[in-house]
Protein backbone atom coordinates (compact mmCIF):
# COMPACT_ATOMS: atom_id res chain seq x y z
CA UNK A 1 0.00 0.00 0.00
CA UNK A 2 1.38 3.37 -0.30
CA UNK A 3 2.08 5.92 1.78
CA UNK A 4 -0.21 7.83 3.62
CA UNK A 5 -1.09 11.37 2.56
CA UNK A 6 -1.30 13.85 5.38
CA UNK A 7 -0.95 16.99 3.29
CA UNK A 8 -2.96 18.04 0.59
CA UNK A 9 -1.01 20.36 -1.80
CA UNK A 10 -3.23 21.55 -4.81
CA UNK A 11 -0.39 24.01 -5.69
CA UNK A 12 -2.82 27.37 -5.36
CA UNK A 13 -5.13 25.98 -8.34
CA UNK A 14 -8.27 26.88 -5.56
CA UNK A 15 -8.11 29.10 -2.55
CA UNK A 16 -8.30 26.96 0.94
CA UNK A 17 -11.47 28.40 2.54
CA UNK A 18 -11.19 25.78 5.65
CA UNK A 19 -8.70 22.60 7.02
CA UNK A 20 -10.38 20.50 9.35
CA UNK A 21 -9.66 17.30 10.80
CA UNK A 22 -9.16 15.05 7.72
CA UNK A 23 -10.61 16.97 4.94
CA UNK A 24 -9.23 20.40 3.14
CA UNK A 25 -12.21 22.56 1.90
CA UNK A 26 -11.31 24.54 -1.43
CA UNK A 27 -14.03 27.23 -3.53
CA UNK A 28 -14.45 26.69 -7.08
CA UNK A 29 -17.02 29.26 -7.49
CA UNK A 30 -19.46 31.06 -5.31
CA UNK A 31 -21.93 27.79 -5.31
CA UNK A 32 -19.39 25.06 -5.29
CA UNK A 33 -16.49 23.73 -2.68
CA UNK A 34 -14.11 21.06 -3.85
CA UNK A 35 -13.41 18.77 -0.47
CA UNK A 36 -10.27 16.84 -0.04
CA UNK A 37 -10.23 13.69 2.38
CA UNK A 38 -6.62 13.31 3.13
CA UNK A 39 -5.01 10.23 4.81
CA UNK A 40 -5.38 11.91 8.36
CA UNK A 41 -6.80 10.47 11.76
CA UNK A 42 -8.20 12.09 14.92
CA UNK A 43 -8.93 10.14 17.87
CA UNK A 44 -10.44 11.82 21.10
CA UNK A 45 -10.36 14.96 18.66
CA UNK A 46 -6.35 15.06 18.58
CA UNK A 47 -4.55 14.48 14.90
CA UNK A 48 -2.37 11.59 14.96
CA UNK A 49 0.94 12.56 13.47
CA UNK A 50 0.78 9.88 10.82
CA UNK A 51 -2.13 8.87 8.75
CA UNK A 52 -3.78 5.65 7.26
CA UNK A 53 -2.74 4.68 3.43
CA UNK A 54 -5.59 5.14 1.36
CA UNK A 55 -8.31 6.22 4.40
CA UNK A 56 -9.11 9.51 2.45
CA UNK A 57 -10.13 7.61 -0.59
CA UNK A 58 -12.32 5.08 1.44
CA UNK A 59 -13.92 8.07 3.15
CA UNK A 60 -14.91 9.51 0.19
CA UNK A 61 -16.47 6.86 -1.79
CA UNK A 62 -18.19 5.70 0.97
CA UNK A 63 -19.41 8.97 1.59
CA UNK A 64 -20.65 9.28 -2.27
CA UNK A 65 -22.42 5.63 -1.40
CA UNK A 66 -24.73 7.01 0.77
CA UNK A 67 -25.28 10.31 -0.49
CA UNK A 68 -26.76 8.19 -3.26
CA UNK A 69 -28.65 5.79 -1.64
CA UNK A 70 -29.72 7.41 1.35
CA UNK A 71 -32.20 9.86 -0.67
CA UNK A 72 -33.95 6.82 -2.16
CA UNK A 73 -35.09 5.51 1.53
CA UNK A 74 -35.58 8.79 3.05
CA UNK A 75 -38.16 11.03 1.02
CA UNK A 76 -37.21 14.19 0.28
CA UNK A 77 -33.53 14.31 1.30
CA UNK A 78 -31.43 16.74 0.03
CA UNK A 79 -27.55 15.90 -0.23
CA UNK A 80 -24.63 18.53 -1.15
CA UNK A 81 -23.02 16.06 -3.08
CA UNK A 82 -22.63 17.05 -6.66
CA UNK A 83 -19.76 14.84 -8.48
CA UNK A 84 -16.51 13.01 -7.78
CA UNK A 85 -14.48 14.30 -10.88
CA UNK A 86 -12.23 17.17 -10.69
CA UNK A 87 -12.44 20.45 -11.49
CA UNK A 88 -10.97 21.43 -15.14
CA UNK A 89 -7.89 23.35 -12.78
CA UNK A 90 -6.93 19.93 -11.16
CA UNK A 91 -7.48 17.47 -13.62
CA UNK A 92 -3.89 16.37 -14.05
CA UNK A 93 -3.63 15.86 -10.16
CA UNK A 94 -4.65 11.99 -10.12
CA UNK A 95 -3.63 11.60 -6.51
CA UNK A 96 -6.37 13.71 -5.57
CA UNK A 97 -8.89 11.81 -7.44
CA UNK A 98 -10.47 9.11 -5.37
CA UNK A 99 -10.30 11.24 -2.64
CA UNK A 100 -12.15 14.07 -3.79
CA UNK A 101 -16.02 15.54 -4.42
CA UNK A 102 -17.91 18.47 -5.51
CA UNK A 103 -20.48 19.57 -3.20
CA UNK A 104 -22.98 22.81 -3.28
CA UNK A 105 -21.43 25.81 -0.74
CA UNK A 106 -24.33 26.06 1.66
CA UNK A 107 -24.71 27.65 5.08
CA UNK A 108 -24.01 24.86 7.65
CA UNK A 109 -25.40 24.64 11.37
CA UNK A 110 -23.45 24.65 14.21
CA UNK A 111 -24.23 21.32 15.96
CA UNK A 112 -23.17 17.86 15.57
CA UNK A 113 -25.98 15.96 14.83
CA UNK A 114 -25.49 12.33 16.46
CA UNK A 115 -28.29 10.00 16.67
CA UNK A 116 -27.23 6.67 19.40
CA UNK A 117 -29.16 3.71 18.39
CA UNK A 118 -27.05 1.61 21.06
CA UNK A 119 -25.70 2.83 24.63
CA UNK A 120 -21.49 3.29 24.44
CA UNK A 121 -18.90 5.96 24.19
CA UNK A 122 -19.74 9.13 26.11
CA UNK A 123 -23.08 8.36 26.18
CA UNK A 124 -22.87 5.57 28.19
CA UNK A 125 -20.46 7.01 30.47
CA UNK A 126 -22.65 9.81 31.67
CA UNK A 127 -25.46 6.99 31.98
CA UNK A 128 -23.20 5.63 34.36
CA UNK A 129 -22.70 8.52 36.10
CA UNK A 130 -26.13 9.93 36.17
CA UNK A 131 -28.63 7.68 34.37
CA UNK A 132 -28.97 10.14 31.45
CA UNK A 133 -27.53 10.81 28.21
CA UNK A 134 -27.00 14.02 27.10
CA UNK A 135 -29.34 14.95 29.46
CA UNK A 136 -32.16 12.34 28.82
CA UNK A 137 -33.78 10.04 31.42
CA UNK A 138 -33.26 6.47 30.26
CA UNK A 139 -34.12 3.44 32.28
CA UNK A 140 -32.37 1.93 35.26
CA UNK A 141 -30.12 -1.39 34.37
CA UNK A 142 -29.02 -0.36 30.89
CA UNK A 143 -25.27 -2.63 30.22
CA UNK A 144 -22.90 -1.38 27.86
CA UNK A 145 -24.01 -1.73 24.09
CA UNK A 146 -27.31 -2.48 24.59
CA UNK A 147 -29.61 -1.67 21.68
CA UNK A 148 -31.79 1.26 23.37
CA UNK A 149 -36.03 0.99 22.78
CA UNK A 150 -35.42 4.04 20.02
CA UNK A 151 -32.50 5.40 18.59
CA UNK A 152 -31.79 9.27 20.55
CA UNK A 153 -30.69 12.68 18.81
CA UNK A 154 -27.82 13.26 21.48
CA UNK A 155 -26.37 16.18 20.05
CA UNK A 156 -23.25 18.24 20.38
CA UNK A 157 -21.34 21.37 19.66
CA UNK A 158 -18.75 21.51 17.13
CA UNK A 159 -15.67 22.79 18.04
CA UNK A 160 -13.31 24.74 16.02
CA UNK A 161 -9.80 23.11 15.17
CA UNK A 162 -8.19 21.69 18.58
CA UNK A 163 -11.27 22.17 20.33
CA UNK A 164 -13.15 19.27 21.67
CA UNK A 165 -16.91 18.86 20.80
CA UNK A 166 -19.24 18.71 23.88
CA UNK A 167 -22.40 16.88 24.31
CA UNK A 168 -25.57 18.95 24.89
CA UNK A 169 -29.22 18.56 25.35
CA UNK A 170 -31.67 18.62 22.61
CA UNK A 171 -33.05 21.82 23.97
CA UNK A 172 -29.54 23.28 23.85
CA UNK A 173 -29.36 22.50 20.19
CA UNK A 174 -32.40 24.07 19.35
CA UNK A 175 -31.17 27.35 20.98
CA UNK A 176 -27.81 26.70 19.19
CA UNK A 177 -29.45 26.08 15.57
CA UNK A 178 -31.77 29.65 16.42
CA UNK A 179 -34.86 28.47 13.98
CA UNK A 180 -37.46 25.72 15.74
CA UNK A 181 -38.66 24.53 12.47
CA UNK A 182 -34.79 24.00 11.32
CA UNK A 183 -34.28 22.10 14.16
CA UNK A 184 -37.27 20.17 13.93
CA UNK A 185 -36.28 19.30 10.57
CA UNK A 186 -32.78 18.27 11.23
CA UNK A 187 -33.72 15.67 14.19
CA UNK A 188 -36.13 14.41 11.73
CA UNK A 189 -33.80 13.40 9.15
CA UNK A 190 -31.22 12.62 11.57
CA UNK A 191 -33.40 9.61 12.92
CA UNK A 192 -34.68 9.20 9.39
CA UNK A 193 -30.96 8.92 8.08
CA UNK A 194 -30.34 6.63 10.99
CA UNK A 195 -32.87 4.05 10.93
CA UNK A 196 -32.30 3.51 6.95
CA UNK A 197 -28.63 3.59 7.47
CA UNK A 198 -29.28 0.46 10.53
CA UNK A 199 -31.13 -1.47 8.10
CA UNK A 200 -28.65 -1.44 5.51
CA UNK A 201 -26.12 -2.50 8.23
CA UNK A 202 -27.82 -4.92 9.75
CA UNK A 203 -28.50 -6.53 6.18
CA UNK A 204 -24.72 -7.24 5.94
CA UNK A 205 -24.06 -8.01 9.00
CA UNK A 206 -23.28 -4.70 10.84
CA UNK A 207 -24.75 -3.03 13.89
CA UNK A 208 -24.81 0.81 13.86
CA UNK A 209 -23.90 1.37 17.21
CA UNK A 210 -24.46 5.33 16.65
CA UNK A 211 -23.45 8.07 14.26
CA UNK A 212 -22.76 11.93 13.38
CA UNK A 213 -24.54 13.72 10.96
CA UNK A 214 -23.99 17.88 9.75
CA UNK A 215 -26.45 19.43 8.36
CA UNK A 216 -26.42 23.16 6.30
CA UNK A 217 -29.13 24.97 4.69
CA UNK A 218 -29.81 25.67 1.23
CA UNK A 219 -30.86 28.65 -0.86
CA UNK A 220 -35.36 27.60 -0.51
CA UNK A 221 -34.60 27.49 3.10
CA UNK A 222 -34.08 23.12 3.66
CA UNK A 223 -31.79 21.86 5.65
CA UNK A 224 -29.44 19.50 3.31
CA UNK A 225 -27.27 16.78 4.54
CA UNK A 226 -23.57 17.83 4.35
CA UNK A 227 -19.53 16.69 5.08
CA UNK A 228 -18.66 13.01 5.57
CA UNK A 229 -21.99 10.33 6.41
CA UNK A 230 -21.95 7.31 7.90
CA UNK A 231 -18.07 6.09 7.38
CA UNK A 232 -15.57 4.95 10.16
CA UNK A 233 -14.88 8.50 11.37
CA UNK A 234 -18.18 9.49 12.12
CA UNK A 235 -19.41 6.26 13.20
CA UNK A 236 -19.66 3.12 15.17
CA UNK A 237 -20.00 -0.42 13.52
CA UNK A 238 -20.09 -3.62 15.31
CA UNK A 239 -19.78 -7.20 13.98
CA UNK A 240 -23.77 -8.22 14.43
CA UNK A 241 -22.78 -11.99 15.17
CA UNK A 242 -20.82 -10.86 17.80
CA UNK A 243 -22.79 -8.04 19.54
CA UNK A 244 -24.85 -9.76 21.42
CA UNK A 245 -22.10 -11.85 23.45
CA UNK A 246 -20.07 -8.73 24.33
CA UNK A 247 -22.69 -6.68 26.14
CA UNK A 248 -21.82 -5.33 29.16
CA UNK A 249 -18.00 -4.74 27.66
CA UNK A 250 -15.99 -3.07 24.36
CA UNK A 251 -17.63 -4.27 21.09
CA UNK A 252 -14.81 -4.97 18.36
CA UNK A 253 -15.12 -2.71 15.45
CA UNK A 254 -15.01 -1.65 11.92
CA UNK A 255 -14.11 1.74 12.93
CA UNK A 256 -11.42 3.58 14.47
CA UNK A 257 -12.51 1.94 17.93
CA UNK A 258 -9.32 0.26 17.66
CA UNK A 259 -7.35 3.03 17.70
CA UNK A 260 -9.22 5.08 20.81
CA UNK A 261 -8.21 1.53 22.92
CA UNK A 262 -4.72 1.63 21.57
CA UNK A 263 -4.41 5.14 22.76
CA UNK A 264 -6.08 4.58 26.05
CA UNK A 265 -4.05 1.62 26.98
CA UNK A 266 -0.88 2.92 26.65
CA UNK A 267 -2.25 6.54 28.21
CA UNK A 268 -2.11 8.57 25.59
CA UNK A 269 -5.53 9.50 25.71
CA UNK A 270 -5.45 13.29 24.42
CA UNK A 271 -1.70 13.65 23.93
CA UNK A 272 -0.76 15.28 20.85
CA UNK A 273 2.16 14.26 18.47
CA UNK A 274 1.33 10.41 18.90
CA UNK A 275 2.78 8.33 16.10
CA UNK A 276 1.14 5.46 15.77
CA UNK A 277 2.72 2.26 14.99
CA UNK A 278 2.53 0.20 11.51
CA UNK A 279 0.81 -2.72 13.26
CA UNK A 280 -2.14 -0.18 14.46
CA UNK A 281 -2.26 1.64 11.34
CA UNK A 282 -2.59 -1.74 9.70
CA UNK A 283 -5.29 -2.94 11.18
CA UNK A 284 -7.14 0.09 11.65
CA UNK A 285 -6.57 0.31 7.74
CA UNK A 286 -8.14 -3.37 7.51
CA UNK A 287 -10.98 -2.25 9.66
CA UNK A 288 -12.26 0.65 7.27
CA UNK A 289 -11.54 -1.70 4.14
CA UNK A 290 -13.97 -4.34 5.96
CA UNK A 291 -16.66 -1.82 6.22
CA UNK A 292 -16.35 -0.34 3.33
CA UNK A 293 -16.59 -3.49 1.54
CA UNK A 294 -19.76 -5.12 3.77
CA UNK A 295 -21.91 -1.70 3.33
CA UNK A 296 -21.36 -0.49 -0.16
CA UNK A 297 -20.81 -4.18 -1.22
CA UNK A 298 -17.72 -3.33 -3.65
CA UNK A 299 -14.10 -3.93 -3.54
CA UNK A 300 -11.53 -1.18 -2.55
Amino acid sequence: MSSAITTIDIHGALPKVASGKVRDLYSIDNATLLFVASDRISAYDVIMSNGIPGKGALLTLMSIYWFTYLPTKVPGLKTHYITNDLPSSLQDQTSLKDRSMQVRRLRILPIESIVRGYITGSGWSEYVKSGTVNGIKLPKGLVEGQKLAQPLWTPSTKAEMGGKDENVSPEKARELIGDKKIAAKVEELSLQIYKAAAQRAEDVGIVLADTKFEFGVDEDGDVVLVDEVLTPDSSRFWPKDTWEANLGRAQPSFDKQFLRDWLTSNGLKGKEGVEVPKDVVDKTAAKYQEAYEKLTGKSG
